[in-house]
């Protein structure tokens, strides 16, 4: 078990609220009235989350678009949200950050309502968190409805951002589609509201397709089988298509797709690839190329 694991175990000690649905979700669903209001939290450190060579306005894009995704794995419509923001030093490096973090909040409709600012000592990474609050309308899909016979799905290829990210630890000034799934990622909101009602289960892919695809299987309660990982043209123009290239993709994290489960038989109503099947059981299995392959070590990114 990761340290990340342990520590939640004891937090969930704490998530007494309906509303923290046990803290095995990526939101929280906290009825307002007539509203159910959605609520998501998303931290982004400096050497963890992107590299100190990144462009500032792309972190700020980045630290939005994360968040705006756990509300678009719910079918959720952006209220707002609030900023916590270390201070960099850098006045022109926290303009810039701003400068990305609003083009994202407007784009999205996503109004910035509050927060809080500080001071770090020197020499430490720059921390950045934010709140998306959103507002359901309609079904709140969860990561732990999956059914046996579902078909599982994505809304896009998987590995980009991880071979972006390589591009661009090797050369800062890279560009390009994969550097660019890397550094701005496009939350899936309008086909999020399309799969709300229909899906059976749904989530972000935030840490790698294994890793989330066996979340969902431990919190449904099922077996998931992945037999077809996509990968887009871009990658295999630069890395191929091999089972390691495809091994590596299903393991690589900041996709940012939608991962779901819809009933046998049923159709996508947004442009979708599927990737697997679910089963009566548990745990995970992959194949590809039609073999089944041992699971690697690791599924995905983990703290800890």
């Amino acid at each position: 078990m990761s340290a990340e694991s342990r520590f939640l175990t004891l937090l969930r000690l704490l998530a007494h609220d309906p509303a923290a649905q046990g803290l095995v979700d990526d939101v929280a669903v906290l009825p307002i009235g007539g509203s159910r209001l959605i609520l998501t939290s998303d931290t982004m450190v400096e050497g963890v989350h992107y590299l100190p060579t990144d462009p500032p306005q792309d972190v700020g894009w980045k630290l939005a678009a994360v968040n705006l995704s756990d509300l678009a794995a719910k079918g959720a419509r952006p209220v707002g949200c609030l900023l916590n923001y270390a201070l960099s030093g850098d006045e022109s490096w926290d303009e810039a950050f701003i400068a990305g973090l609003g083009e994202a909040l407007d784009r999205h409709a996503m109004p910035l309502l509050g927060g809080d600012t500080v001071k770090m000592p020197a020499g430490s990474a720059r921390s950045y968190s934010l709140t998306a609050m959103g507002e359901a309308i309609g079904p709140v899909p969860t990561r732990t409805g999956a059914q046996p016979g579902d078909r599982l799905y994505v809304t896009g290829p998987v590995g980009d951002a991880g071979i972006g990210l390589t591009l661009a630890t090797d050369d800062p000034a890279a560009s390009g589609p994969l550097v660019e799934a890397y550094r701005r990622p496009r939350p899936r909101l309008a086909e999020g509201a399309l799969l709300a009602p229909v899906a059976s289960a749904m989530m972000d892919l935030s840490d790698g397709l294994l890793i989330d695809a066996s979340r969902m299987a431990q919190a449904s309660g099922v077996a998931i089988t992945i037999d077809h990982i996509p990968l887009s043209l871009a990658l295999e123009k630069v890395r191929g298509a091999s089972v390691a290239v495809q091994l590596a993709a299903a393991r690589a994290g900041d996709d940012y797709e939608l991962l779901f489960a819809l009933p046998h038989g049923a159709t996508p109503p947004v442009r979708a690839i599927p990737v697997g099947h679910v089963a009566a059981g548990s745990g995970l299995i992959l194949k590809i190329d039609g073999a089944v392959i041992p699971l690697p070590d690791s599924l995905g990114w983990e703290h800890g």
